[in-house]
């Protein structure tokens, strides 16, 4: 077993087995002979659709060492991080190459960290990067997981005024290397490196490309990569940030123009689609079969503000040996020929913040002394403090997705209106904001807050120093909750309409996409966890990370529609968290909000993490009567679900047809204790309870609690305000115990509308209102 798998099985499968234990022990065996048990082809699917590293990943690069790929790029103010894959489709952050605290680091929004490549040189792992100003740096490590060095300023060899910004390195089959180099437009150059990794004073000159600012045939020329193929150099780069890509081939490594063959056209063909400017690619990696693949950047054409998406792309080269790449779009792609890791898809996941060290997938904003925050001084917190001259912080991660619903538990006792601690999503330029956050109001009291620009909601807080909060986005539409116990939550306000966040351009929006995380502003503050895509806030089956052959119907309202559901046909949803110690929660049952008008309807398989993982539920949808009937189709789960994963929808049927329309998934929470219940209804759970439904008022869907004391027959149902029967959520035999179930009502009109629970000797009803004006 390689170092890479030993380590991930140690961390994921050894501590489950009990060191004398044989059946543990055979399977270290059985796992250390490579049967394939984990490391089958792909692993999880045998396609993929980009981004396979969602989130703004601009300027990428691609190292191949053994077994394992190596990816990183220009992060700016966030700090850089190195994402590590084996099969070049499922990405997971190992380390943070440059420490936020890193004196020179600055704190601008379009500042930072321009490019950064990790390559291995005679047994040392070497980051290079740049900083503002064309200065190059590099630091050193033992392992890709740190720790690194501090950096080291790369000299400017004789007759060059910089080294630029966003570079890269290659290494010969000689075991030279060289900096590939771009300072301005009309310098391009290749560098001589020694052992040390400093310039040797040779330096190949390349300016011959852009001659000069008058006479620049291909822009700025700018991200040069450089690999080797079939004893040919290829050297690419970029027109600019979303320009062309072009490609110049040599048997020698020279500067010599005529010994250079260039290709002056556009290197991806076919055409445009989402990704409509790809370019900024990574060096070519080979691979056994002989495959080549590169990592590339792109916008993408509806959310330009994320950022530039990261994006697989397999490398063919025409008859002449040129290389050339397919425009890479959301439609499924065969995956590259290589084993699963074990690493889920790469978005933000959960952090119970119970290690010593803040996990790498996180990064600070700018420069961030690193006594502005601690592990260790609660265990089980993070602990983020303001930073001296900013009297704020935050940790973020990349914000590549558009559904999802943060969840966070903070201990902070604000003492001025201008005191802060939360949730929030910002944007590259740092100028809009959308927060989820405990404070305090003019008049002293202490409050829950939910804003955007000048919009603001507010709440008194009645809870306590410790709230849970919850941010969700839909689309470009954003909500606020709060709750005493993570699980009655309460609205703050309406949705908000968040446009600017995507649409609003600058340069700097152009250059950092959107970011998400935890922060404080005046005071100090604690944070006990961090969900990213909660399982029991309704999950829009239009916006899969990853999908076979299933289409989005845009709806004028969200959620959107996930459409062309055939047999065979998939959707996954990553990061879905189930519960944990610190979220105690357990799943019980499974809804989806779906129509057919197909006679027979059609089979969804709910499994985990793969397509071969764990089945946990198969919900049968029977004919609706028409596509734009929905309803609600319920199944119980086979068994308990922790954690966070990637949910897998496979489609059955024994036809070829259209079988279902998608909606909205949603995960019923089993474990809501009676004393949350208590709470929140004002009761005891001695008889019959209905709960207020969440949220309320709400846009398209609702969650309805109810008690049930012993088994019975009981009614649930919604009617309109003049006592008119209008669906029925439940109605039979209802065993004891705490339930929930989702009302979906993307068909009812704005208003008021009546939920009555009633059995032979109870009713109650609840008023419930829904709003779907923007």
């Amino acid at each position: 077993m390689d170092a890479m798998r030993e380590k991930w099985f140690l961390k994921k499968i050894l501590p489950g087995c009990h060191r004398g234990n044989i059946v543990g022990m055979l399977l270290f065996v059985f796992l250390s002979f490579g049967f394939g048990f984990l490391y089958g082809q792909s692993g999880t699917a045998d396609t993929y659709v980009n981004p396979v590293i969602p989130g703004d990943h601009p300027d990428p690069t691609l190292t191949r060492i053994g077994n394992d790929f190596y990816s990183s790029g220009s992060s700016f103010n966030p700090t850089p991080k190195i994402y590590h894959s084996t099969d070049l489709v499922h990405w997971e952050v190992i380390s943070q190459p440059v420490s936020a605290s890193w004196a020179q680091y600055g704190n601008s929004p379009g500042g930072g960290i321009w490019g950064g490549h990790t390559v291995f040189y005679k047994g040392t792992y070497w980051h290079f990067f740049g900083k503002g100003g064309g200065r190059m740096y590099v630091v050193k490590a033992d392992s890709p997981e740190g720790p690194w060095s501090s950096p080291v300023a790369v000299k400017v060899p004789s007759g060059l005024w910089s080294l630029g910004v966003d570079n890269s390195i290659f290494i010969d089959e000689d075991n030279r290397w060289y900096l590939l180099t771009k300072a301005g437009q009309e310098n391009n150059h290749i560098v001589e490196l020694g052992d040390d990794g400093q310039p040797t004073g040779k330096v190949l000159d390349l300016t011959w490309l852009n001659p000069d600012a008058e006479n620049n045939p291909y822009g700025w020329a700018e991200g040069p990569v450089m690999w080797k193929h079939k004893g040919y150099y290829y050297y690419s780069f970029a027109q600019h940030l979303v320009g062309s890509q072009y490609i110049m081939r040599s048997d020698t490594l020279t500067d010599n123009k005529e010994d250079w063959k260039v290709i002056g056209s556009n290197i991806f063909t076919g055409t445009k689609g989402a990704f409509y400017a790809p370019n900024h690619i990574s060096p070519a990696v080979e691979l056994d079969d002989g495959t080549s693949w590169v990592i590339a950047h792109s916008y993408h054409s509806d959310y330009y503000a994320q950022g530039r998406q990261g994006l697989l792309c397999e490398v063919t080269y025409d008859s002449n040996g040129f290389p050339e790449i397919t425009r890479p779009s959301t439609q499924a792609a065969s995956v590259p020929d290589l084993p699963s890791g074990g690493i889920p898809w790469m978005v933000p996941h959960s952090d119970l913040f119970d290690s010593e060290e803040l996990n790498p997938e996180w990064s600070f904003l700018g420069y961030t002394p690193a006594n502005t925050h601690s592990l260790k001084e609660k265990p089980g917190w993070l602990k983020l403090s303001p930073i001296p001259g900013t009297n704020q912080n935050t940790v973020i991660k990349n914000d590549g997705e558009h559904h999802f619903s943060l969840v966070t538990k903070v201990d902070f006792k604000p003492e001025s209106p201008s005191d802060e601690a939360g949730l929030w999503i910002i944007n590259g330029p740092e100028t809009h904001k959308v927060k989820v956050y405990s404070s305090m109001n003019p008049q002293g009291k202490k409050v829950v807050a939910f804003s955007f620009g000048n919009t603001k909601y507010e709440v008194e807080n009645t809870i306590g120093s410790m709230v849970w909060l919850k941010l969700v986005r839909n689309e470009h539409r954003m909500y606020g909750y709060f709750s005493a116990d993570g699980n009655s939550w309460m609205q703050i306000g309406t949705f908000i309409q968040a446009l600017d966040m995507d649409i609003e351009q600058t340069q700097f929006n152009n250059f950092t996409g959107n970011q998400q995380g935890l922060y404080i502003q005046g005071k100090d503050a604690f944070f006990d966890l961090y969900i990213y895509r909660d399982a029991y806030t309704p999950l829009s089956a239009a916006c899969p990370a990853n999908h076979y052959k299933t289409t989005v119907q845009k709806n004028s309202i969200p959620p959107h529609t996930l459409t062309s559901i055939n047999q065979g046909d998939w959707a996954m949803y990553a990061g879905v968290e189930f519960g944990n110690t610190d979220y105690p929660k357990r799943a019980d049952s499974v809804s989806v909000y779906a129509s057919s008008a197909t006679t027979y309807g059609g089979t969804i398989e709910v499994l985990l993490d793969s397509l071969t993982g764990t089945k946990i539920a198969e919900i049968n949808v029977s004919s609706t009567g028409s596509w734009s009937n929905y309803k609600t189709f319920t199944a119980p789960l086979t068994k308990e679900v922790t954690g966070y994963h990637d949910v897998y929808l496979a489609f059955r049927s024994s036809f070829s047809w259209e079988l279902l329309r998608l909606k909205t998934v949603t995960f019923s929470n089993k474990d809501v204790s009676s004393s949350a219940f208590k709470a929140s209804s004002g009761s005891t759970t001695d008889g019959f309870r209905l709960e207020q439904n969440y949220p309320n008022p709400f846009q398209s869907a609702t969650q309805i609690t109810y008690y049930v004391p012993r088994t019975g027959h009981i009614s649930l149902k919604i009617c309109n305000i003049n006592g008119t029967e209008i669906h029925v959520l439940y109605e039979g035999l209802c065993p004891p115990g705490i339930h929930s179930t989702t009302f979906h009502a993307e068909e009812l009109s704005d208003g008021v509308y009546i939920c009555r629970l009633e059995t032979e000797e109870y009713a109650e009803t609840k008023n419930i209102r829904m709003i779907k004006q923007n």
